[in-house]
């Protein structure tokens, strides 16, 4: 009899260990933002060449989003709208003369996390000029980027760990592990890592040609085998495109990166295996949580700020509002919640505000444009499914020419802002790959009237 006793007790204590720790809050939050890594720069996507072994593992073992989309493509402003949870129309931030307006740096995820006694972090490419100082929404904080004054590799290895000088990405990581490691046990945080990577160092293109640089490492990295080339890059898919675009920013892009097939190869091969060097970082941050034992009550975050163009219709860099530039990958891995669900909804960079405040439990002042994610996460559904989805693109670059559009499940309406072109309209069932421009056939003249008006009337409600 007092044998049962006691294995009943034991049993009890253990019940009550396992309870306490699946109800521990508020938990850790990590947000992992990377440059320029579009939607299928990940194994998990079905890209059979990219070797991103901790991105797949956290995909398997979390919420992984498969039409995940930025509002804005461009890094700017889509980091303002992660951070604000509002689209570039509210926020105003674009890039060259803009600035973010100063009441963001309290109104923002970072400050209200604060408020309720979080320990905030940032360290990487914040991207965005602002009145004021929006770093003081983070405890601790220190804002970096490739710098551009070195015209070679030196873009990206100039900063040093105990005197070494280190590859950007690894700087990065290491200034990740640091916070987590210096940071108390029982104190809960929120620590936005930013990576530059794998986004090209541009001003190297005036020095000695080339785009990508990578750590010593990940030279192996696709060594002995031929890419295969872009999709939809003929010259009837460019001469498709409007004037100013093919003869803007798009296009000059196009020569520094993919113009000739050994160019093609040692861009994409640079762009993979940069990459590459982030997947590794995010395998020391996972190994430290679990040493530390935190593991199981930190969530991660994983987002792309924007889309990329890799040779598809002879362009690159981002921009336009095809799915190319838009597109992004999102993972969210809640180890409290230990379920995997592969979400076909679409979701946002609007709704990651909202997001992070809900899994932290704040109920929070903070308007945002977006929806929680928290139940896809729990669930693999939401009541709160977007039906349709504002893009936009308004910097005032003659180079880059503005637009705007709205897409659905089934639709994607898109026009310049400030240029001569015809409205674009696509068929996302039938032609996902967006070739087969709808706008001028009258079988579907008021579905371009509906899409019209429809994105009329956002612009106007997302404005406010």
């Amino acid at each position: 009899m007092m044998n049962r006793i006691i294995i009943l007790f034991l049993i009890l204590i253990f019940w009550s260990c396992d309870k306490e720790k699946s109800v521990q809050n508020p938990p850790n939050i990590i947000v992992i933002v990377t440059d320029d890594q579009r939607w299928d720069a990940i194994g998990y996507a079905g890209n059979e060449i990219i070797i991103t072994p901790e991105q797949d593992q956290l995909a398997r073992e979390g919420a992984y989003f498969k039409k995940a989309f930025v509002t804005t493509p461009i890094c700017g402003a889509s980091r303002a709208t992660i951070i604000t949870g509002l689209y570039e129309r509210k926020h105003k931030f674009t890039l060259g003369g803009t600035k973010l307006d100063s009441v963001y740096n309290q109104e923002n995820y970072a400050y209200e996390l604060q408020e309720k006694g979080y320990k905030t972090g940032f360290f990487g490419k914040l991207g965005i000029k602002n009145n004021g100082d929006l770093t003081k929404s983070f405890s601790e904080h220190e804002v970096f980027d490739r710098n551009n004054k070195f015209k070679d590799h030196r873009g990206y290895y100039y900063k040093t760990i105990e005197k070494e000088t280190v590859h950007l990405t690894r700087y990065t990581g290491h200034k990740a592990l640091s916070f987590i490691e210096n940071t108390a046990k029982n104190q809960p945080f929120c620590l936005s890592i930013s990576f530059s990577a794998p986004h090209a160092h541009d001003g190297a293109w005036e020095g000695i040609k080339k785009q990508y640089f990578w750590q010593e490492e990940l030279d192996g990295y696709f060594r002995d085998m031929e890419i295969p080339g872009p999709k939809n890059a003929s010259d009837q898919r460019f001469d498709a495109l409007p004037k100013g675009v093919r003869d803007g920013f798009n296009r000059t892009r196009w020569y520094w990166r993919y113009d000739t097939p050994d160019r093609y190869q040692e861009s994409l091969k640079g762009y993979y295996r940069m990459i590459g060097g982030v997947d590794n970082e995010l395998g020391k941050i996972r190994k430290l949580l679990k040493t530390k034992g935190i593991e199981d009550n930190t969530i991660i975050i994983w987002m792309g700020d924007n889309g990329y163009f890799l040779g598809e219709r002879q362009i690159a860099g981002k921009w336009l509002m095809y799915d190319n530039s838009v597109r992004v990958p999102l993972i969210i891995f809640d180890p409290r919640v230990n379920k995997h669900f592969d979400v076909r909804d679409m979701v946002a960079n609007v709704d990651l505000a909202a997001t992070i405040l809900d899994f932290a439990g704040i109920n929070s002042k903070l308007k945002t444009h977006g929806n929680s994610l928290v139940p896809y996460v729990r669930t693999g559904k939401s009541p709160f499914k977007r039906e349709e989805l504002l893009i936009e693109h308004l910097w005032d670059k003659k180079s880059i020419p503005s637009s705007e559009g709205i897409r659905t499940e089934k639709w994607k309406f898109m026009r310049y802002r400030d240029i001569e072109a015809q409205d674009e309209l696509y068929d996302l069932i039938y032609d996902p790959q967006e070739l087969n421009n709808l706008s001028n056939h009258p079988d579907y003249a008021n579905v371009v009237l509906e899409m019209r008006e429809n994105l009329d009337r956002k612009i106007v409600k997302y404005a406010q």
